[in-house]
């Protein structure tokens, strides 16, 4: 590589850095609407073709910021989950749901910009940026589940009992996970994953402002439950 090309490669990456900062400017001061091609050029004082030099369209620029956010988000649940190497696995499955809780709370914009917007099938590539660092989001606290199945499984139902619908759902999803998760456990991994979604979309989007002014020790209620139901040590300090 000369010496040339490797400038080169460097100007680009940080005029990469810093049209993924105008965008979250943008988001997180005056809304997802606002992240345009046009806006986010006129942010880093270039026109808007310009940009194109750089994403080919508005969807491949958002699949790439929303590809920053997942990371930080994972990096963030993976240093809760390494900063308690020691402790007990249940303490770090604990300890990356908190860590989530945390980050999001305080990135309610990148949150919402993460979890509210629509996937396209662009995004939904498995090559693309935005499904890898999903993938490795998502890999966090699956792979703690895969664990403590592995060491201690958990109650499961009987997967008979299950609509015929749901259990063929289950099936091809535990397919895509290797079989490290049978079905029956991919049932339970799915519904935490619901309930710890769910309420943390209510918070983050003030859908419950109208009875919780602190939503802590809900969010830590949901955590004791989800332990009871994992087997887990539900006082695993916070």
């Amino acid at each position: 590589m000369s010496a040339n090309t490797s400038r080169r490669q460097r100007l680009r990456q940080a005029t990469l850095e810093e049209i993924h900062t105008a965008a979250r400017k943008l988001l997180v001061e005056q809304g997802s609407a606002a992240v345009t091609i046009n806006a986010v050029a006129r942010q880093v004082g270039m026109s808007g073709p310009a940009l194109y030099h750089y994403y080919a369209s508005h969807d491949e620029l958002v699949g790439a910021v929303t590809a920053d956010f997942f990371r930080e988000l994972a990096t963030a649940m993976e240093q809760a989950r390494d900063g308690h190497a020691g402790a007990s696995l249940g303490e770090r499955i604990l300890a990356v749901c908190r860590a989530m809780r945390a980050w999001s709370t305080a990135h309610p914009a990148e949150f919402g910009w993460i979890f509210a917007s629509p996937i396209t099938p662009q995004n939904r590539r498995p090559d693309s940026v935005r499904h890898q660092a999903a993938l490795r989001f998502e890999q966090v606290l699956l792979d703690l589940m895969v664990e403590l199945w592995r060491t201690r499984p958990f109650p499961v139902p009987d997967l008979a009992d299950l609509p015929a619908s749901l259990r063929e759902q289950l099936t091809a999803y535990s397919a895509t996970l290797d079989g490290r998760l049978p079905p029956e456990a991919a049932h339970v991994f799915l519904s935490c994953w619901t309930r710890l979604y769910g309420l943390l979309c209510m918070e983050v989007l003030h859908q419950l402002d109208f009875a919780y002014t602190d939503m802590e020790p809900v969010y830590e209620q949901c955590l004791r439950d989800l332990a009871a139901t994992l087997g887990l040590d539900s006082h695993a300090p916070a």
